[in-house]
């Protein structure tokens, strides 16, 4: 259990102690108190078809999101992992009943039966997949629906007006980027990462490979796209990242089958310019008067799962050399920037994710508090929030892409490694060799203190770059202190 875990813990006791006999406060401090327990809850929010269900399957490996325009597509959906496979809608408030999981035509679906939508408070699953064990992941509906209800039920998870927010972390998914994008964006930072700013907020530009309308290159253009949205959203410093992501490439590759592998091997013994011509639309190359090693149907079931751009680079992967399945699915997970994405879930979310969660119990605990009228607890909360070092190296991750530091790039970089964005071990903050012994990482992180704490106390430094090197100095030390305790 970590420090702040720890006092979180503490300060809930002492508000049990105070209001145990109250039913109404005690159901809401039990919330509180809930989510250091529970899995960190990572929601998946973005416009109307941006590919958040797609996305997730990917995330998961298996194909348990629905995908379709479908009422269930429309309600707000919990995946939390399970012993076996498990479906269930809430609605009017305490009722529920058992979903029927259907795959027509071999597309999976939810069957609400006489239910809608408007009906639905939420739908829980649970499966068995390992992706799921530490993390809960939230599938909302469209923030650009054409219905109001429909992207009210993803701002009422998100960002309640009387509560606090009902994920940790947010993966924002985005094929534009609109003045409604960066206000949302606002909002979710408002609400997950409190008065002080957002703390969990990673940015996709999704379904990417049809930015460069499925060529070979089409993940390049996209990458072109995500550096040119990063850099716009440096003015808000709203997301600790912004990925390109082609969620149904990515999807496609980790369940790749056998007989998929053994048509992309004939496809790649057909003639460069024959294929080409083959390929110059998804219609086209389905076609069965189009004379091609591979049967119309599987063609076009090609097309479906792997998209044009997905066909295009299994071909050549398969002409550079790979000769399997698991290989060539190895390769297309990579290329679809899946594999880049999930790092940086890990670094930002995985790895902070007793830090994400104690943040948003005490959140939710300063608003119990605040309508209690328990001012003095009340205090004591806000002083954690304000002080916890852990949130103050995740928010200021966050603004060192919106604001201007005065250090050289290289400096800026190994700033950005020691307050703990690429890793929270020691021996990725201070740039060592996994294997370095306890007295390395000690004299790295003693020269790291005495550099930053230089660096802080120079008399011409601007005061975010000199706070900066302040968070940047007491990471040292609490990396100098951790590793005299292990040692001891």
């Amino acid at each position: 259990m970590t420090p702040a875990l720890a006092r979180a813990r503490d300060l809930l006791d002492r508000a049990r102690a105070s209001y145990g006999g109250n039913p109404a406060v005690a159901d809401r401090l039990d919330h509180c108190a809930a989510r250091l327990d529970q899995p960190l809850r990572v929601a998946l929010a973005g416009s109307l078809k941006a590919g958040k269900s797609t996305l997730l399957n990917a995330l998961v490996g298996q194909d348990i999101a629905p995908t379709d325009a479908t009422e269930c597509t429309r309600v707000v959906t919990w995946y939390r992992n399970g012993p076996v496979p498990s479906v269930n809608a809430w609605y009017d408030g305490d009722r529920r009943m058992p979903v029927p999981v259907q795959r027509p035509d071999g597309r999976l679906t939810f069957d609400l039966g006489e239910l809608t939508a408007d009906h639905v408070d939420f739908i829980d699953v649970e499966w068995p997949a390992s992706a799921l064990a530490q993390t809960t992941i939230i599938d909302t509906p469209g923030t650009s629906s054409l219905s109001q209800d429909v992207s009210a039920r993803t701002l009422a998870l998100l960002t309640p007006e009387e509560s606090a927010s009902g994920a940790d972390a947010v993966v924002y998914l985005m094929r534009s980027l609109g003045a409604a994008d960066v206000e949302f964006l606002e909002r979710i930072g408002r609400h997950v990462g409190g008065g002080s700013g957002p703390l969990g907020i990673v940015g996709v530009v999704s379904r990417a490979d049809e930015v460069g309308a499925g060529r070979a290159d089409a993940m390049m253009s996209a990458k072109q796209v995500a550096a040119r949205f990063t850099d716009e959203l440096e003015r808000t410093g709203l997301c600790q990242a912004v990925v390109p992501v082609a969620g149904l490439l990515a999807l496609a590759a980790r369940t790749l089958r056998q007989n998929e592998f053994a048509a992309f091997e004939a496809l790649a013994q057909v003639p460069a310019e024959k294929l080409q011509v083959a390929m110059l639309s998804a219609d086209r190359f389905a076609r069965p008067d189009v004379d091609l090693p591979v049967d119309p149907g599987m063609r076009a079931r090609l097309v479906d799962r792997f998209g044009l751009f997905g066909i295009r680079t299994a071909v050549l992967l398969v002409q550079l050399g790979a000769r399997d399945s698991p290989s060539l699915a190895a390769e297309l997970v990579a290329r679809s920037g899946l594999d880049e994405l999930r790092q940086v879930i890990d670094v930002q979310f995985g790895q902070r994710a007793d830090q994400l969660k104690t943040h948003s119990a005490l959140l939710a605990l300063e608003r119990v508090l605040h309508a209690c009228g328990d001012h003095e607890l009340l205090g004591a909360v806000r002083r954690e929030l304000a002080d916890d070092h852990g949130f103050a190296e995740l928010r200021l991750l966050g603004r060192l892409r919106s604001s201007s530091v005065s250090l050289p790039d290289e400096e800026v970089q190994v700033l950005h490694r020691v307050i703990g964005g690429s890793g929270i071990g020691a021996t990725r903050r201070l740039g060592l060799a996994d294997d370095a012994s306890p007295a390395e990482i000690r004299a790295a992180a003693v020269d790291a203190v005495r550099h930053w704490r230089s660096r802080a106390e120079h008399p011409l430094l601007d005061p975010f770059t000199a706070k900066a090197a302040v968070v940047a100095a007491r990471s040292a030390e609490g990396l100098v202190a951790a590793n005299d305790a292990r040692s001891a």
